[in-house]
């Protein structure tokens, strides 16, 4: 079951791919979301109706969650879901750049199953299931063996920097990356191109699933921002945080941040 369902996440992500690459970003019609909630283009929504389409046609007693389709409780009822981000890093796409992703997956009683993040314009399809590694274009991945917080690489942005973050107001000595698509974030640290990545608010399921199963399957502890386990197809579909690095970097990048005040 878990290779079937990433063979049809795969096929389902390079045709996302093909959809989106026949849009310009630039001059893609878009709309704001109401509530500050960031841009959407008619890309995104293209790619989302194919994905529902295909996936819960291909498996209809699956839930569905996508960032693009508005939610029901439907989906608690299902032992197994769909977690779908058609488009991750939709500014990035809107500016022309490379850095935007699809990002699919299947939960599980609340566990990812299967995940895959494609990004088209770069060519790099990240995959894995349970239990199976994670894969880059079809070879395996592996987590940077980087320990020490000195000098080490963190996909994050730059409020986690912010002081008030970390205990006694200090700051480790960290080098900080950014990438705009939180799916290729989770994805690089996997690939060992970065050693960390780490943010702090809250996260939308469908921006991480895909990439927290890669991330796990390279050897990478990953978890809330206080060490707590992931669990997704949550009734409110947010996680708090999202710590990922190799287990003794993780260990210490916990132990430096604050006491989460919740």
């Amino acid at each position: 079951m878990l290779a079937t369902d990433l063979d049809l996440l795969i096929a389902a992500a390079r045709e996302a791919g093909r959809i989106a690459t026949g849009f310009s970003g630039p001059t893609a019609q878009r709309w704001d979301k109401a509530g500050d909630a960031g841009p959407v283009t008619e890309a995104d929504l293209a790619v989302d109706a194919m994905l529902r389409e295909r996936l819960t046609g291909a498996r209809p007693d699956y839930g569905w969650l996508s960032e693009e389709t508005p939610d029901t409780a439907a989906r608690l009822t299902r032992r197994r879901t769909f977690i779908i981000d058609p488009i991750d890093g939709t500014r990035s796409f809107i500016e022309g750049t490379a850095t935007w992703a699809h990002s699919l997956a299947v939960a599980e009683d609340g566990v990812i199953t299967a995940a895959v993040v494609f990004l088209p314009l770069k060519h790099k399809l990240y995959t894995a299931a349970l239990g199976m590694g994670a894969h880059l274009n079809g070879q395996p991945i592996r987590v940077s063996q980087q320990q020490s917080l000195a000098g080490a690489t963190v996909l994050a942005t730059k409020p986690v920097y912010d002081p008030a973050n970390w205990r006694d107001r200090e700051v480790p000595h960290l080098v900080r990356h950014h990438r705009p698509s939180l799916a290729y974030r989770l994805s690089l640290v996997a690939e060992g191109r970065f050693d960390a990545m780490l943010t702090l608010r809250p996260s939308w399921e469908w921006d991480i699933a895909a990439g927290a199963l890669i991330l796990s399957e390279a050897g990478a502890r990953t978890t809330d921002r206080t060490g707590a386990a992931l669990r997704f197809n949550n009734p409110h579909p947010q996680v708090n945080g999202v710590l990922a690095a190799g287990a003794t970097l993780h260990d210490a990048l916990s132990h430096r941040l604050a006491p989460w005040p919740g």
